[in-house]
């Protein structure tokens, strides 16, 4: 059983039970790179402060370098009895280097120095996840462009409703991610504060200087009050919430695939390299990685309700439910790059059948809009219009034919204000390009809705 570091106020061991309950090893080991860099950085400030001797700070250092290189190569054993990762390191520093190892901890303690690891590892985390983001960006930008002429059904309650552009839809998923971005890069601005210095909760009474930790380390402001810094993980919970609501967004687009690719829609067609068969019917090609993105979300969401769960009734400052925070942060990482990234390869690859999704969008009265439209620039009152359309609807599906399929007699039965210009406005291109309101489906909107995106992106 190995000695413990706070050991010196206890008469019995710890119990084997208790420290398989209580250690965190076995996750936040995935944080040593973060602690060794944060030890380091402690150790300069310390040296330079005078609070240990240059020669101590560079023993220290070279001692965690060691230690570093240890792990990455495999050589280092974490130990559950020393808990977590940083007293894994702290101990086998004094088994290095002996009495001088016991210096490293001077003015800090394990709550601010756990806050600071993992705010280090989340703002790395971030910039990869805001690197995923704009590669998501640019495939839907690049869709954009290439499928500009290609027409499909709108849909309100899954039912066709009015034609769009394949463009304007692919770039409503820009917008939504572009959010993602935005929220991601405001949350790393409240990620990237130093905690360090806060020790346990009240601060020290040893001369640190803890913009200059700030400055080794990266960051751009220092707490401002020790109980917050250590007892805080709002940041956690808003990336959280960040991933949420870009798991929202994936798993729509995920759903949309998959409807979109069955026999039924046939609007698309999903890539040999990006689906799999059945174990049992030859002929399937399932959409398993649209259904698994869509199925992970509900585990990120997880992770969410878990932090604010854990976090509702803590009293300040530190509480060692606090440790339940790494498993589903870490999770939520791993799972939300891992949708981002293949997404990121999955959109390129995508067909759509061109002709099948104009086809349906020149069925279903999705101009019967637009034919109300035309009766109110000839005067006739909006509800009125709505009626006479509706009307018109009703003689068209007890003839099984289209309102453009209407004959102008047929049409002039509903309203004498109708006139042989009604063809132009309901046909299909007039109907998308006529829609030329801020944000609407006109090809002219679309075009420099791409442009500006590609400006966001530096794509220009």
């Amino acid at each position: 059983m190995s000695a413990k570091l706070w050991d010196g106020r206890f008469k019995e061991a710890t119990d084997t039970s208790v420290e398989a309950f209580t250690a965190s090893v076995k996750t936040d080991s995935r944080l040593y790179a973060y602690d060794i860099q944060g030890s380091i950085a402690h150790c300069k400030m310390l040296a330079r402060q005078s609070i240990i001797t240059e020669d101590e700070a560079d023993i220290l250092i070279k001692g965690l370098d060691k230690i570093k290189q240890e792990i990455e190569q495999g050589a280092f054993k974490f130990d559950d009895a020393l808990e977590d990762v940083h007293m894994n390191i702290e101990s086998r520093l004094a088994v290095d280097l002996g009495d001088v190892a016991k210096k490293l901890h001077t003015a800090r303690s394990r709550n601010d120095q756990v806050a600071l690891d993992t705010r280090m590892y989340l703002r790395d985390e971030c910039k990869e996840i805001l690197r995923c983001l704009t590669t998501l960006r640019r495939e839907f930008v690049g869709l954009s462009k290439k499928y500009i002429d290609v027409v499909m059904p709108g849909y309100t309650h899954m039912q066709r409703a009015q034609p769009v552009l394949l463009s304007h839809h692919f770039m409503a998923y820009y917008e939504m991610f572009k959010r993602d971005n935005a929220r991601f890069e405001e949350g790393l601005a409240r990620i990237n504060v130093l905690p360090l210095g806060s020790a346990a909760l009240a601060g020290t009474t040893f001369p640190i200087d803890m913009n200059y930790t700030a400055e080794l380390l990266g960051f751009s402001k220092v707490t401002g009050n020790s109980l917050d810094a250590v007892s805080d993980r709002d940041f956690i919970i808003e990336f959280l919430a960040s991933a949420s609501i870009c798991m929202v967004h994936l798993s729509r687009i995920s759903e949309e695939l998959i409807y979109w690719s069955s026999a039924e829609f046939g609007f698309v067609e999903m890539p040999d390299s990006f689906s799999t068969g059945s174990s049992i019917m030859p002929q399937k090609k399932n959409p398993d990685v649209c259904e698994l993105a869509r199925g992970k979300a509900g585990r990120v969401f997880g992770s969410l309700m878990a932090l604010l769960t854990m976090m509702k009734s803590l009293p300040l400052a530190y509480n060692r439910d606090m440790q339940e925070d790494k498993e589903p942060l870490f999770d939520t990482v791993d799972t939300l790059k891992m949708c981002l990234l293949v997404y990121g390869k999955l959109l390129s690859k995508l067909r759509f059948n061109q002709d099948r999704m104009k086809e349906a969008a020149s069925r279903g009265f999705l101009n019967a809009t637009d034919l109300a439209d035309y009766l109110v620039t000839k005067g006739v009152g909006f509800r009125d219009a709505h009626r006479i359309v509706g009307e018109t609807v009703r003689y068209c599906l007890e003839e099984k034919k289209e309102l453009h399929e209407l004959t102008l007699e047929v049409m002039r039965r509903f309203s004498p204000v109708i006139a042989e210009d009604v063809f132009d406005a309901l046909s299909l291109g007039s109907v998308v390009n006529r829609r030329r309101s801020i944000g609407g489906t006109a090809r002219k909107n679309v075009l420099a809705a791409i442009s500006a995106a590609e400006e966001e992106l530096g794509l220009e």
